[in-house]
């Protein structure tokens, strides 16, 4: 056991200490990790899972539709919020043996660190010899490390502005980056069906992660599957929710399931998001926000965030750790609302000490 813990414990250091971001983005590095490995991609059929938000949720709920008709499934999410091993829908014994497959040939390509974990995901899910395998990809789609797959159904879970620096500036600009990673011949299942003309050479359907269950196994499916990730509505109590809603559709979609309370906002936010469009939507529940910073290298600096909520609420404050702000809201009457960053949660999971090895990093 001792042994084990030491390895996993290097494991995560190095893991911790690749560049979470390329230099630049590209396929290159990736495919020829992938050559190192064997191209364990090729050795399972896979559903590829797009989109701006909800992806983690797809996924995940895919993979159950799945294994409740009978099928092996690895099912492949980013970022983690409880521990490295959820991106893996696994146990971390399990996580950190995948990690050591393949971190001799991701040293030898100067990997990043999602390109790491997305060869140690296929390179499982290979070993596993899974009937299929369910992967969410990273960012956008087209030049994203997931896009090795030749997947016979791809989802779309929605379309929204977010990391438009790199994907670009409109819906449409942002959609084609997502369904770049269709291959002719795919049936492609549309959370937003108005994108269907950008894959012409594929069959479309509207749906969601029942449909593309579905889709892959060419019939129907009964009933409903129920999943829980956590950050995603995690009920901490009857007065404290923590939600992992880090753009502004995310929070449209949060700010419509609160109940009406007086609820008191700890919240982090990364530097590349539109910071005054997410404090406008939370200004819509609260009046009071506490401002903090995860320990993301994105993470806008709790006073920077501090300065631009004063526009939107009446009552800021600001603590530079996660865990005071989150005691000081808990002192507050009102209910506690975490969100803005999935970083944020991962941090105070791992604080309170159900986290694993770090927080999330991508």
């Amino acid at each position: 056991m001792a042994r084990s813990s030491s390895v996993s414990a290097d494991s995560a250091s190095w893991l911790r200490s690749l560049s979470p971001w390329p230099a630049q983005f590209g396929l290159e590095r990736m495919q020829a990790l992938l050559r190192l490995l064997g191209n364990p991609q090729r050795a399972f059929p896979s559903i590829h899972v797009v989109g701006t938000n909800g992806k983690s949720t797809a996924t995940r709920a895919i993979a159950a539709y799945l294994r409740r008709e009978g099928l092996s499934v690895g099912a492949y999410t980013s970022p983690h919020v409880s521990g490295w091993h959820e991106r893996l829908d696994t146990d971390p014994e399990s996580f950190w043996a995948a990690i050591a497959r393949v971190r001799p040939a991701a040293e030898a390509v100067s990997a990043t660190q999602f390109e790491a974990l997305t060869a140690a995901a296929l390179a499982e899910f290979a070993s596993r010899r899974v009937d299929v395998a369910v992967i969410e990809a990273g960012l956008g789609g087209r030049l994203d490390a997931t896009n090795v797959l030749d997947a016979p159904v791809v989802y779309l879970t929605n379309v929204g502005l977010d990391h438009a620096e790199v994907l670009g500036r409109t819906r449409e600009a942002i959609a084609r980056e997502k369904l770049a990673v269709a291959r002719p011949g795919a049936t492609v299942v549309l959370g937003e069906p108005e994108w269907a003309f950008l894959v012409s050479r594929c069959s479309t359907r509207p749906g969601g992660a029942r449909e593309a269950a579905e889709a892959f196994l060419g019939r129907s499916v009964s009933g409903q599957v129920e999943i829980f990730l956590p950050g995603r509505l995690d009920w901490r109590s009857s007065r404290e929710l923590w939600d992992g809603a880090h753009n502004p559709e995310g929070l449209d979609w949060l700010v419509a399931q609160l109940p009406r309370r007086d609820w008191v906002i700890v919240c982090s936010i990364l530097r590349d998001k539109d910071a005054p469009a997410m404090l406008e939507r939370l200004a819509r529940v609260g009046c009071r926000l506490l401002a903090t910073s995860s320990s993301s290298p994105r993470a806008l600096p709790a006073w920077e965030l501090a300065e631009l909520a004063r526009g939107f609420f009446g009552h800021v404050e600001r603590h530079e750790r996660p865990l005071a702000a989150l005691a000081r809201a808990r002192e507050l009457a009102g209910s506690v609302l975490v969100t803005g960053s999935l970083y944020l949660l991962a941090d105070l999971y791992e604080a309170e000490g159900e986290g694993g090895w770090g927080g999330a990093s991508r």
